[in-house]
């Protein structure tokens, strides 16, 4: 414990420079005991205050009455021993006793009123006008539902003055006010100043950010909906304070579609559910959780396990009671004591809303959490088609399911389906019938209809199997051809086994499989990774005994074309294989392949399957760069699906073409196309189409058009319906997460980028990513933290990222990262580390010279240091900076690359920068102007820095050493240098500043 006033003084402000929390908390209560050992009004009242701060921002409001009673004893008694900061702290908190009495249902109404009578008459004593006392008397009508408007008119009518809330806090209550009134778009003005970083506070924007959530999403703005809800809960989140903001962002995650996501942040705030210290609070978080739990309840997940309270293993179903039960309970508390059912009727209105999305919106972050949870992709809106009617009969049944199978319509596997159910029931019998067939032929298709749902799945041996145990069925029902077409399909049912998922940079497979073998689909560039080569013996053997079937009429048109349309993609696999130069014979067979099965899918009348093999065709031509050949082929394959009334073949001929025209420079026209195929997937119910690469395309396509909303809309549901995908495509999901995190970087929102990237490396598929897209990862998210300003975080980003890149060959990586690695732990005020992970850098660089990254990070630190120690740092600074320069030496005797010009000119002026600081004005200007000549020698790509250095000088020489005149010359000398130059930017600079001494 402190033995002195000062040591008391000293412990108090180190306890300040701690974050909100326990630890916190717990000090401050200490420090009290220790000031109360001195009769010393000043250290005893700092004590209280202390305490008082760290209980509000830890959840421990409730508290803060009783310890401000003693503040104001001690006010009372020896008013004269409170410094100005103190007294102006005993008036403020005057508003935060209000907040915390309003909050607590144990505190009778009566109570708070005399309490605002008491904040009024010492705000007026104290000479300070009224608005917080009419704003205490708004918020506590705002509870119990009593005379609100009239409440809020005369609150929001008055100015603002020098006790009232800072401007985000009242802001957002006068958006709250509205939102109650359902008045969204109203509330959203009102909010603007916070939300877009006019105005802000210690917990502003983020207390905004949650409160605006829903009603964007109801005002169809989506975008800042899901920016707010990333950078707002990254602050947020297990925030004892933040209590009823981490509420609001699971109902939205509820809200949106994003009950996973909502699930991990259960999980992640699995402590709050222990802060009681504030009721009003607790009973919001526990409200949002009842939204989410409530609606997985509802949707029959009643049993699936969730995060709750410590202690116990929880379900949707008992947390659901659980949260309920209390809740209601403490709703009721807040009525009785207000006479009204305001609270409990706010409660209930809560609940009762309702997802304002007909579609999940998709976040960009990734959320593991039960996934069976997951939803349906959001794409633009279309009109559905009209379903399929089911016939009653179970013939018509079956032969209406045939017929949309050859039609390749989407409502083929519905009808499959339900003929499954019906003949697996109990009672089921086989009806008589020529044209339905008999009971073997049924079961034949069957087999042949599970084993196409396992090839989708990617589950080849399976599928494999399924198709062989058809064949062996429709032999037994004497229908040898469409046995031999599902052996023929078990050629290429693994042709792709064992290759990565697809990562969307090209669309062969996943474009040009026709819906009869969407099984391939998402596997377009597995064949370029090393995919096995056809078997052609076998195929070509299954050609000849078509030839022999059909010749006998044994094998019908559809399963000839499969037979032939099986040996098209067997081509087209091995001739994207062999690319870039493929050997003669196999661009042979690709063209008899697939021109054979043009033809005959011609000569048979199918359009659907012509249109197959010309995207085969296009694919190959696009793959080899005849970009032009490519989307002729498949402008004319959707021309002729049109004419044929084929609509629901359009959606993956869309997609190739959209490639194609991306890949073409026409990006406009590409997301165009994009947008269109995604829409008709949707449309037609194709949920075997790669939604993920098309998102993926269409977000590159958004971004080379400028639209950085759009792909960033676009790479989020990428990613999302990557996450769909499962284990498969952890790879793909990463890396459209990466991507979607530069674009989100580019557009201003490093926040954002941050919670992207952050839940790429926290999730537990991490493990599994390639060690350099992960290590990409993390340096992404370390820079992003240190752009945050969140810098210790970053420092132990770039500590771990070290770690796993320093066994690797190229320690160039190990060098950088152990550079930014120091400046950030620099900036954290962490010189100690900052010191040793220089001296890692240094050994790094000695096996892997990067000369102008290790000067870089010299200088830096030499800036870094000044700025902390001031003059007293000279002599660290200039060691610094002489050991910048002693690298760039070691560089030229060694004969090393590194940007001669560039370094020496910027220890110069470093250098001077540090004398001007330390006050040592002339030998700064001769420093700089030895940095202007060195920065010359750059030529044109020097002249930005030149000018900066002549600006400094101007600077030392004008303000520092009164020699205006010469700073003028100087000055107007470099004006003219940068017109000439083509920068107008620094030009103006240079300009103000010769303005400011001309004047003088």
């Amino acid at each position: 414990m402190p033995d002195t006033p000062d040591a008391v003084m000293a412990a108090l402000r180190e306890n300040d420079a701690r974050p909100y929390g326990r630890t916190r908390t717990v000090t401050a209560e200490e420090l009290v005991d220790a000031a109360e050992q001195f009769e010393d009004t000043a250290v005893r009242a700092m004590a209280l205050l202390e305490l008082m701060e760290a209980y509000e921002y830890d959840g421990e409001r409730s508290k803060s009455p009783v310890v401000f009673a003693r503040v104001l004893k001690l006010w009372d008694t020896d008013p004269d021993g409170f410094g100005d900061w103190a007294r102006h702290q005993v008036l403020w908190r005057f508003k935060w006793v209000a907040d915390a009495l309003k909050d607590n249902p144990d505190v009778p109404l009566a109570a708070i009123r005399r309490w605002h009578t008491e904040l009024r008459d010492r705000y007026r004593a104290a000479g300070h006008d009224l608005q917080p006392y009419y704003a205490q008397r708004y918020h506590l009508a705002a509870q119990t539902g009593i005379d609100v408007q009239d409440a809020y008119e005369l609150w929001a009518a008055r100015p603002r003055s020098e006790l009232s809330d800072c401007h985000a806090c009242e802001t957002r209550a006068r958006a709250e006010h509205f939102l109650a009134a359902g008045d969204d778009a109203r509330a959203l003005e009102v909010l603007a100043p916070v939300l877009d970083g006019r105005s802000g506070c210690e917990q502003e924007p983020y207390l905004s950010q949650a409160t605006a959530l829903l009603a964007q999403l109801r005002q169809g703005r989506l975008d800042e909906a899901r920016s707010g809800h990333l950078t707002g809960y990254r602050y947020a989140r297990g925030k004892a304070a933040m209590l009823d903001a981490v509420g609001l962002h699971i109902e939205f995650c509820a809200l949106s579609g994003n009950e996973p996501r909502g699930l991990e942040l259960l999980a992640e705030n699995r402590d709050l559910f222990a802060v009681t210290g504030e009721p009003a609070s607790r009973l919001a978080f526990l409200t949002g959780v009842e939204v989410l739990v409530g609606r997985l309840a509802r949707a029959g997940h009643g049993e699936l396990a969730v995060t709750g309270p410590a202690g116990t293993a929880w379900t949707v179903g008992s947390l659901l009671a659980h949260v309920r039960t209390e809740a209601d309970a403490l709703a009721a508390r807040f009525d009785a004591r207000n006479g009204t059912d305001a609270v409990g009727a706010a409660r209930r209105a809560r609940l009762a809303v309702e997802p304002p999305l007909a579609e999940p919106l998709a976040l960009g972050v990734r959320a593991a959490a039960a996934p069976e949870l997951s939803a349906a992709p959001a794409v633009a809106p279309a009109p559905r088609w009209t379903v399929e009617p089911e016939p009653e009969d179970f013939t018509a049944l079956v032969l209406r399911a045939r017929e949309l199978e050859v039609l390749g319509h989407p409502d083929s596997d519905r009808l499959w389906q339900r003929v499954a159910e019906r003949a697996g029931a109990a009672d089921f019998v086989h009806p008589e019938s020529a044209e339905l067939g008999g009971p073997e032929r049924l079961r034949a298709e069957l087999a042949e209809q599970r084993a196409h749902e396992a090839l989708q799945r990617d589950a080849y041996a399976e599928g494999k199997a399924g198709l062989l145990a058809a064949a062996e069925l429709f032999e037994q029902a004497g229908l040898a051809g469409s046995a031999l077409m599902c052996r023929t399909r078990t050629l290429i049912a693994d042709l792709d086994e064992g290759d990565g998922g697809s990562p969307g940079g090209s669309a062969a497979a996943e474009h040009a499989e026709h819906a009869e073998h969407a099984e391939h689909a998402d596997r377009a560039d597995r064949a370029d990774r090393g995919g096995r080569q056809a078997d052609w013996p076998a195929l070509d053997a299954a050609l000849a005994r078509a030839e022999e079937l059909r010749a006998a009429g044994e094998l019908t048109d559809d399963d000839y074309l499969i037979v032939l349309q099986t040996r098209a993609y067997a081509a087209h696999h091995d001739l994207v294989e062999a690319l870039p130069e493929p050997a003669a014979e196999v661009a042979a067979r690709f063209e008899a392949a697939v021109g054979a099965y043009r033809r005959t899918a011609v000569e048979l009348g199918s359009e659907r399957r012509a249109a197959t093999s010309r995207q085969y065709t296009a694919d190959a031509a696009a793959r080899q760069g005849r970009m032009a050949e490519a989307e002729a082929e498949l402008r004319e394959a959707l021309a002729r699906l049109d004419a044929a009334e084929l609509p629901w073949h359009t959606p993956r001929v869309l997609g190739l073409l959209g490639q194609v025209l991306l890949q073409s420079g026409e990006p406009g026209q590409a997301v165009e196309v994009f947008h269109r195929a995604l829409a008709e997937s949707v449309r037609w119910g194709d949920d075997s189409y790669p939604y993920a690469p098309t998102y993926m395309m269409l977000g590159h396509a958004c971004l080379r058009v400028g639209d950085l909303g759009g792909a960033v809309r676009a790479l989020s549901e990428a990613a999302a319906r990557y996450d769909r995908n499962g284990a498969e495509a952890v790879e793909e999901a990463a890396q459209v997460r990466l991507q979607l995190a530069d674009v989100l970087r580019d557009t201003g929102r490093a926040a954002d980028a941050v919670a992207v990237l952050e839940s790429v490396l926290l999730d537990a598929s991490a493990a599994r990513l390639d060690v350099r897209m992960l290590a990409q990862a993390r340096l992404d998210l370390a820079r992003g933290l240190a752009e945050l300003e969140e810098y210790r975080d970053a420092a132990e980003e770039f500590l771990r990222l070290a770690d796993a890149v320093a066994g690797w060959e190229d320690q160039e990586t190990h060098t950088m990262v152990a550079c930014e690695a120091a400046l950030a732990l620099a900036r954290a005020d962490r010189w100690d580390a900052a010191e040793a992970a220089l001296a890692r850098a240094r050994e790094a660089h000695g096996k892997a010279p990067q000369v102008d990254q290790l000067a870089a990070t010299l200088r830096e630190l030499a800036r870094l240091t000044m700025r902390a120690r001031g003059a007293e740092g000279l002599a660290a600074a200039l060691a610094r900076l002489a050991e910048a320069d002693e690298v760039g030496e070691a560089a030229e005797r060694s004969g090393a690359d590194y940007n001669s010009w560039y370094l020496r000119g910027g220890s110069h002026y470093e250098r001077a920068r540090s004398l001007a600081v330390a006050g040592r004005h002339e030998e700064a200007l001769a420093e700089v102007e030895r940095a202007i000549p060195e920065y010359e020698a750059g030529g044109e790509r020097a002249e930005s820095p030149r000018a900066e250095s002549v600006r400094l000088a101007a600077l030392i020489e004008g303000s520092d050493l009164g020699r205006t005149e010469a700073a003028v010359a100087r000055l107007t000398a470099g004006i003219a240098r940068c017109e000439a130059a083509g920068l107008p930017e620094a030009a103006e600079v240079l300009a103000e500043l010769r303005e400011r001494f001309a004047g003088e």
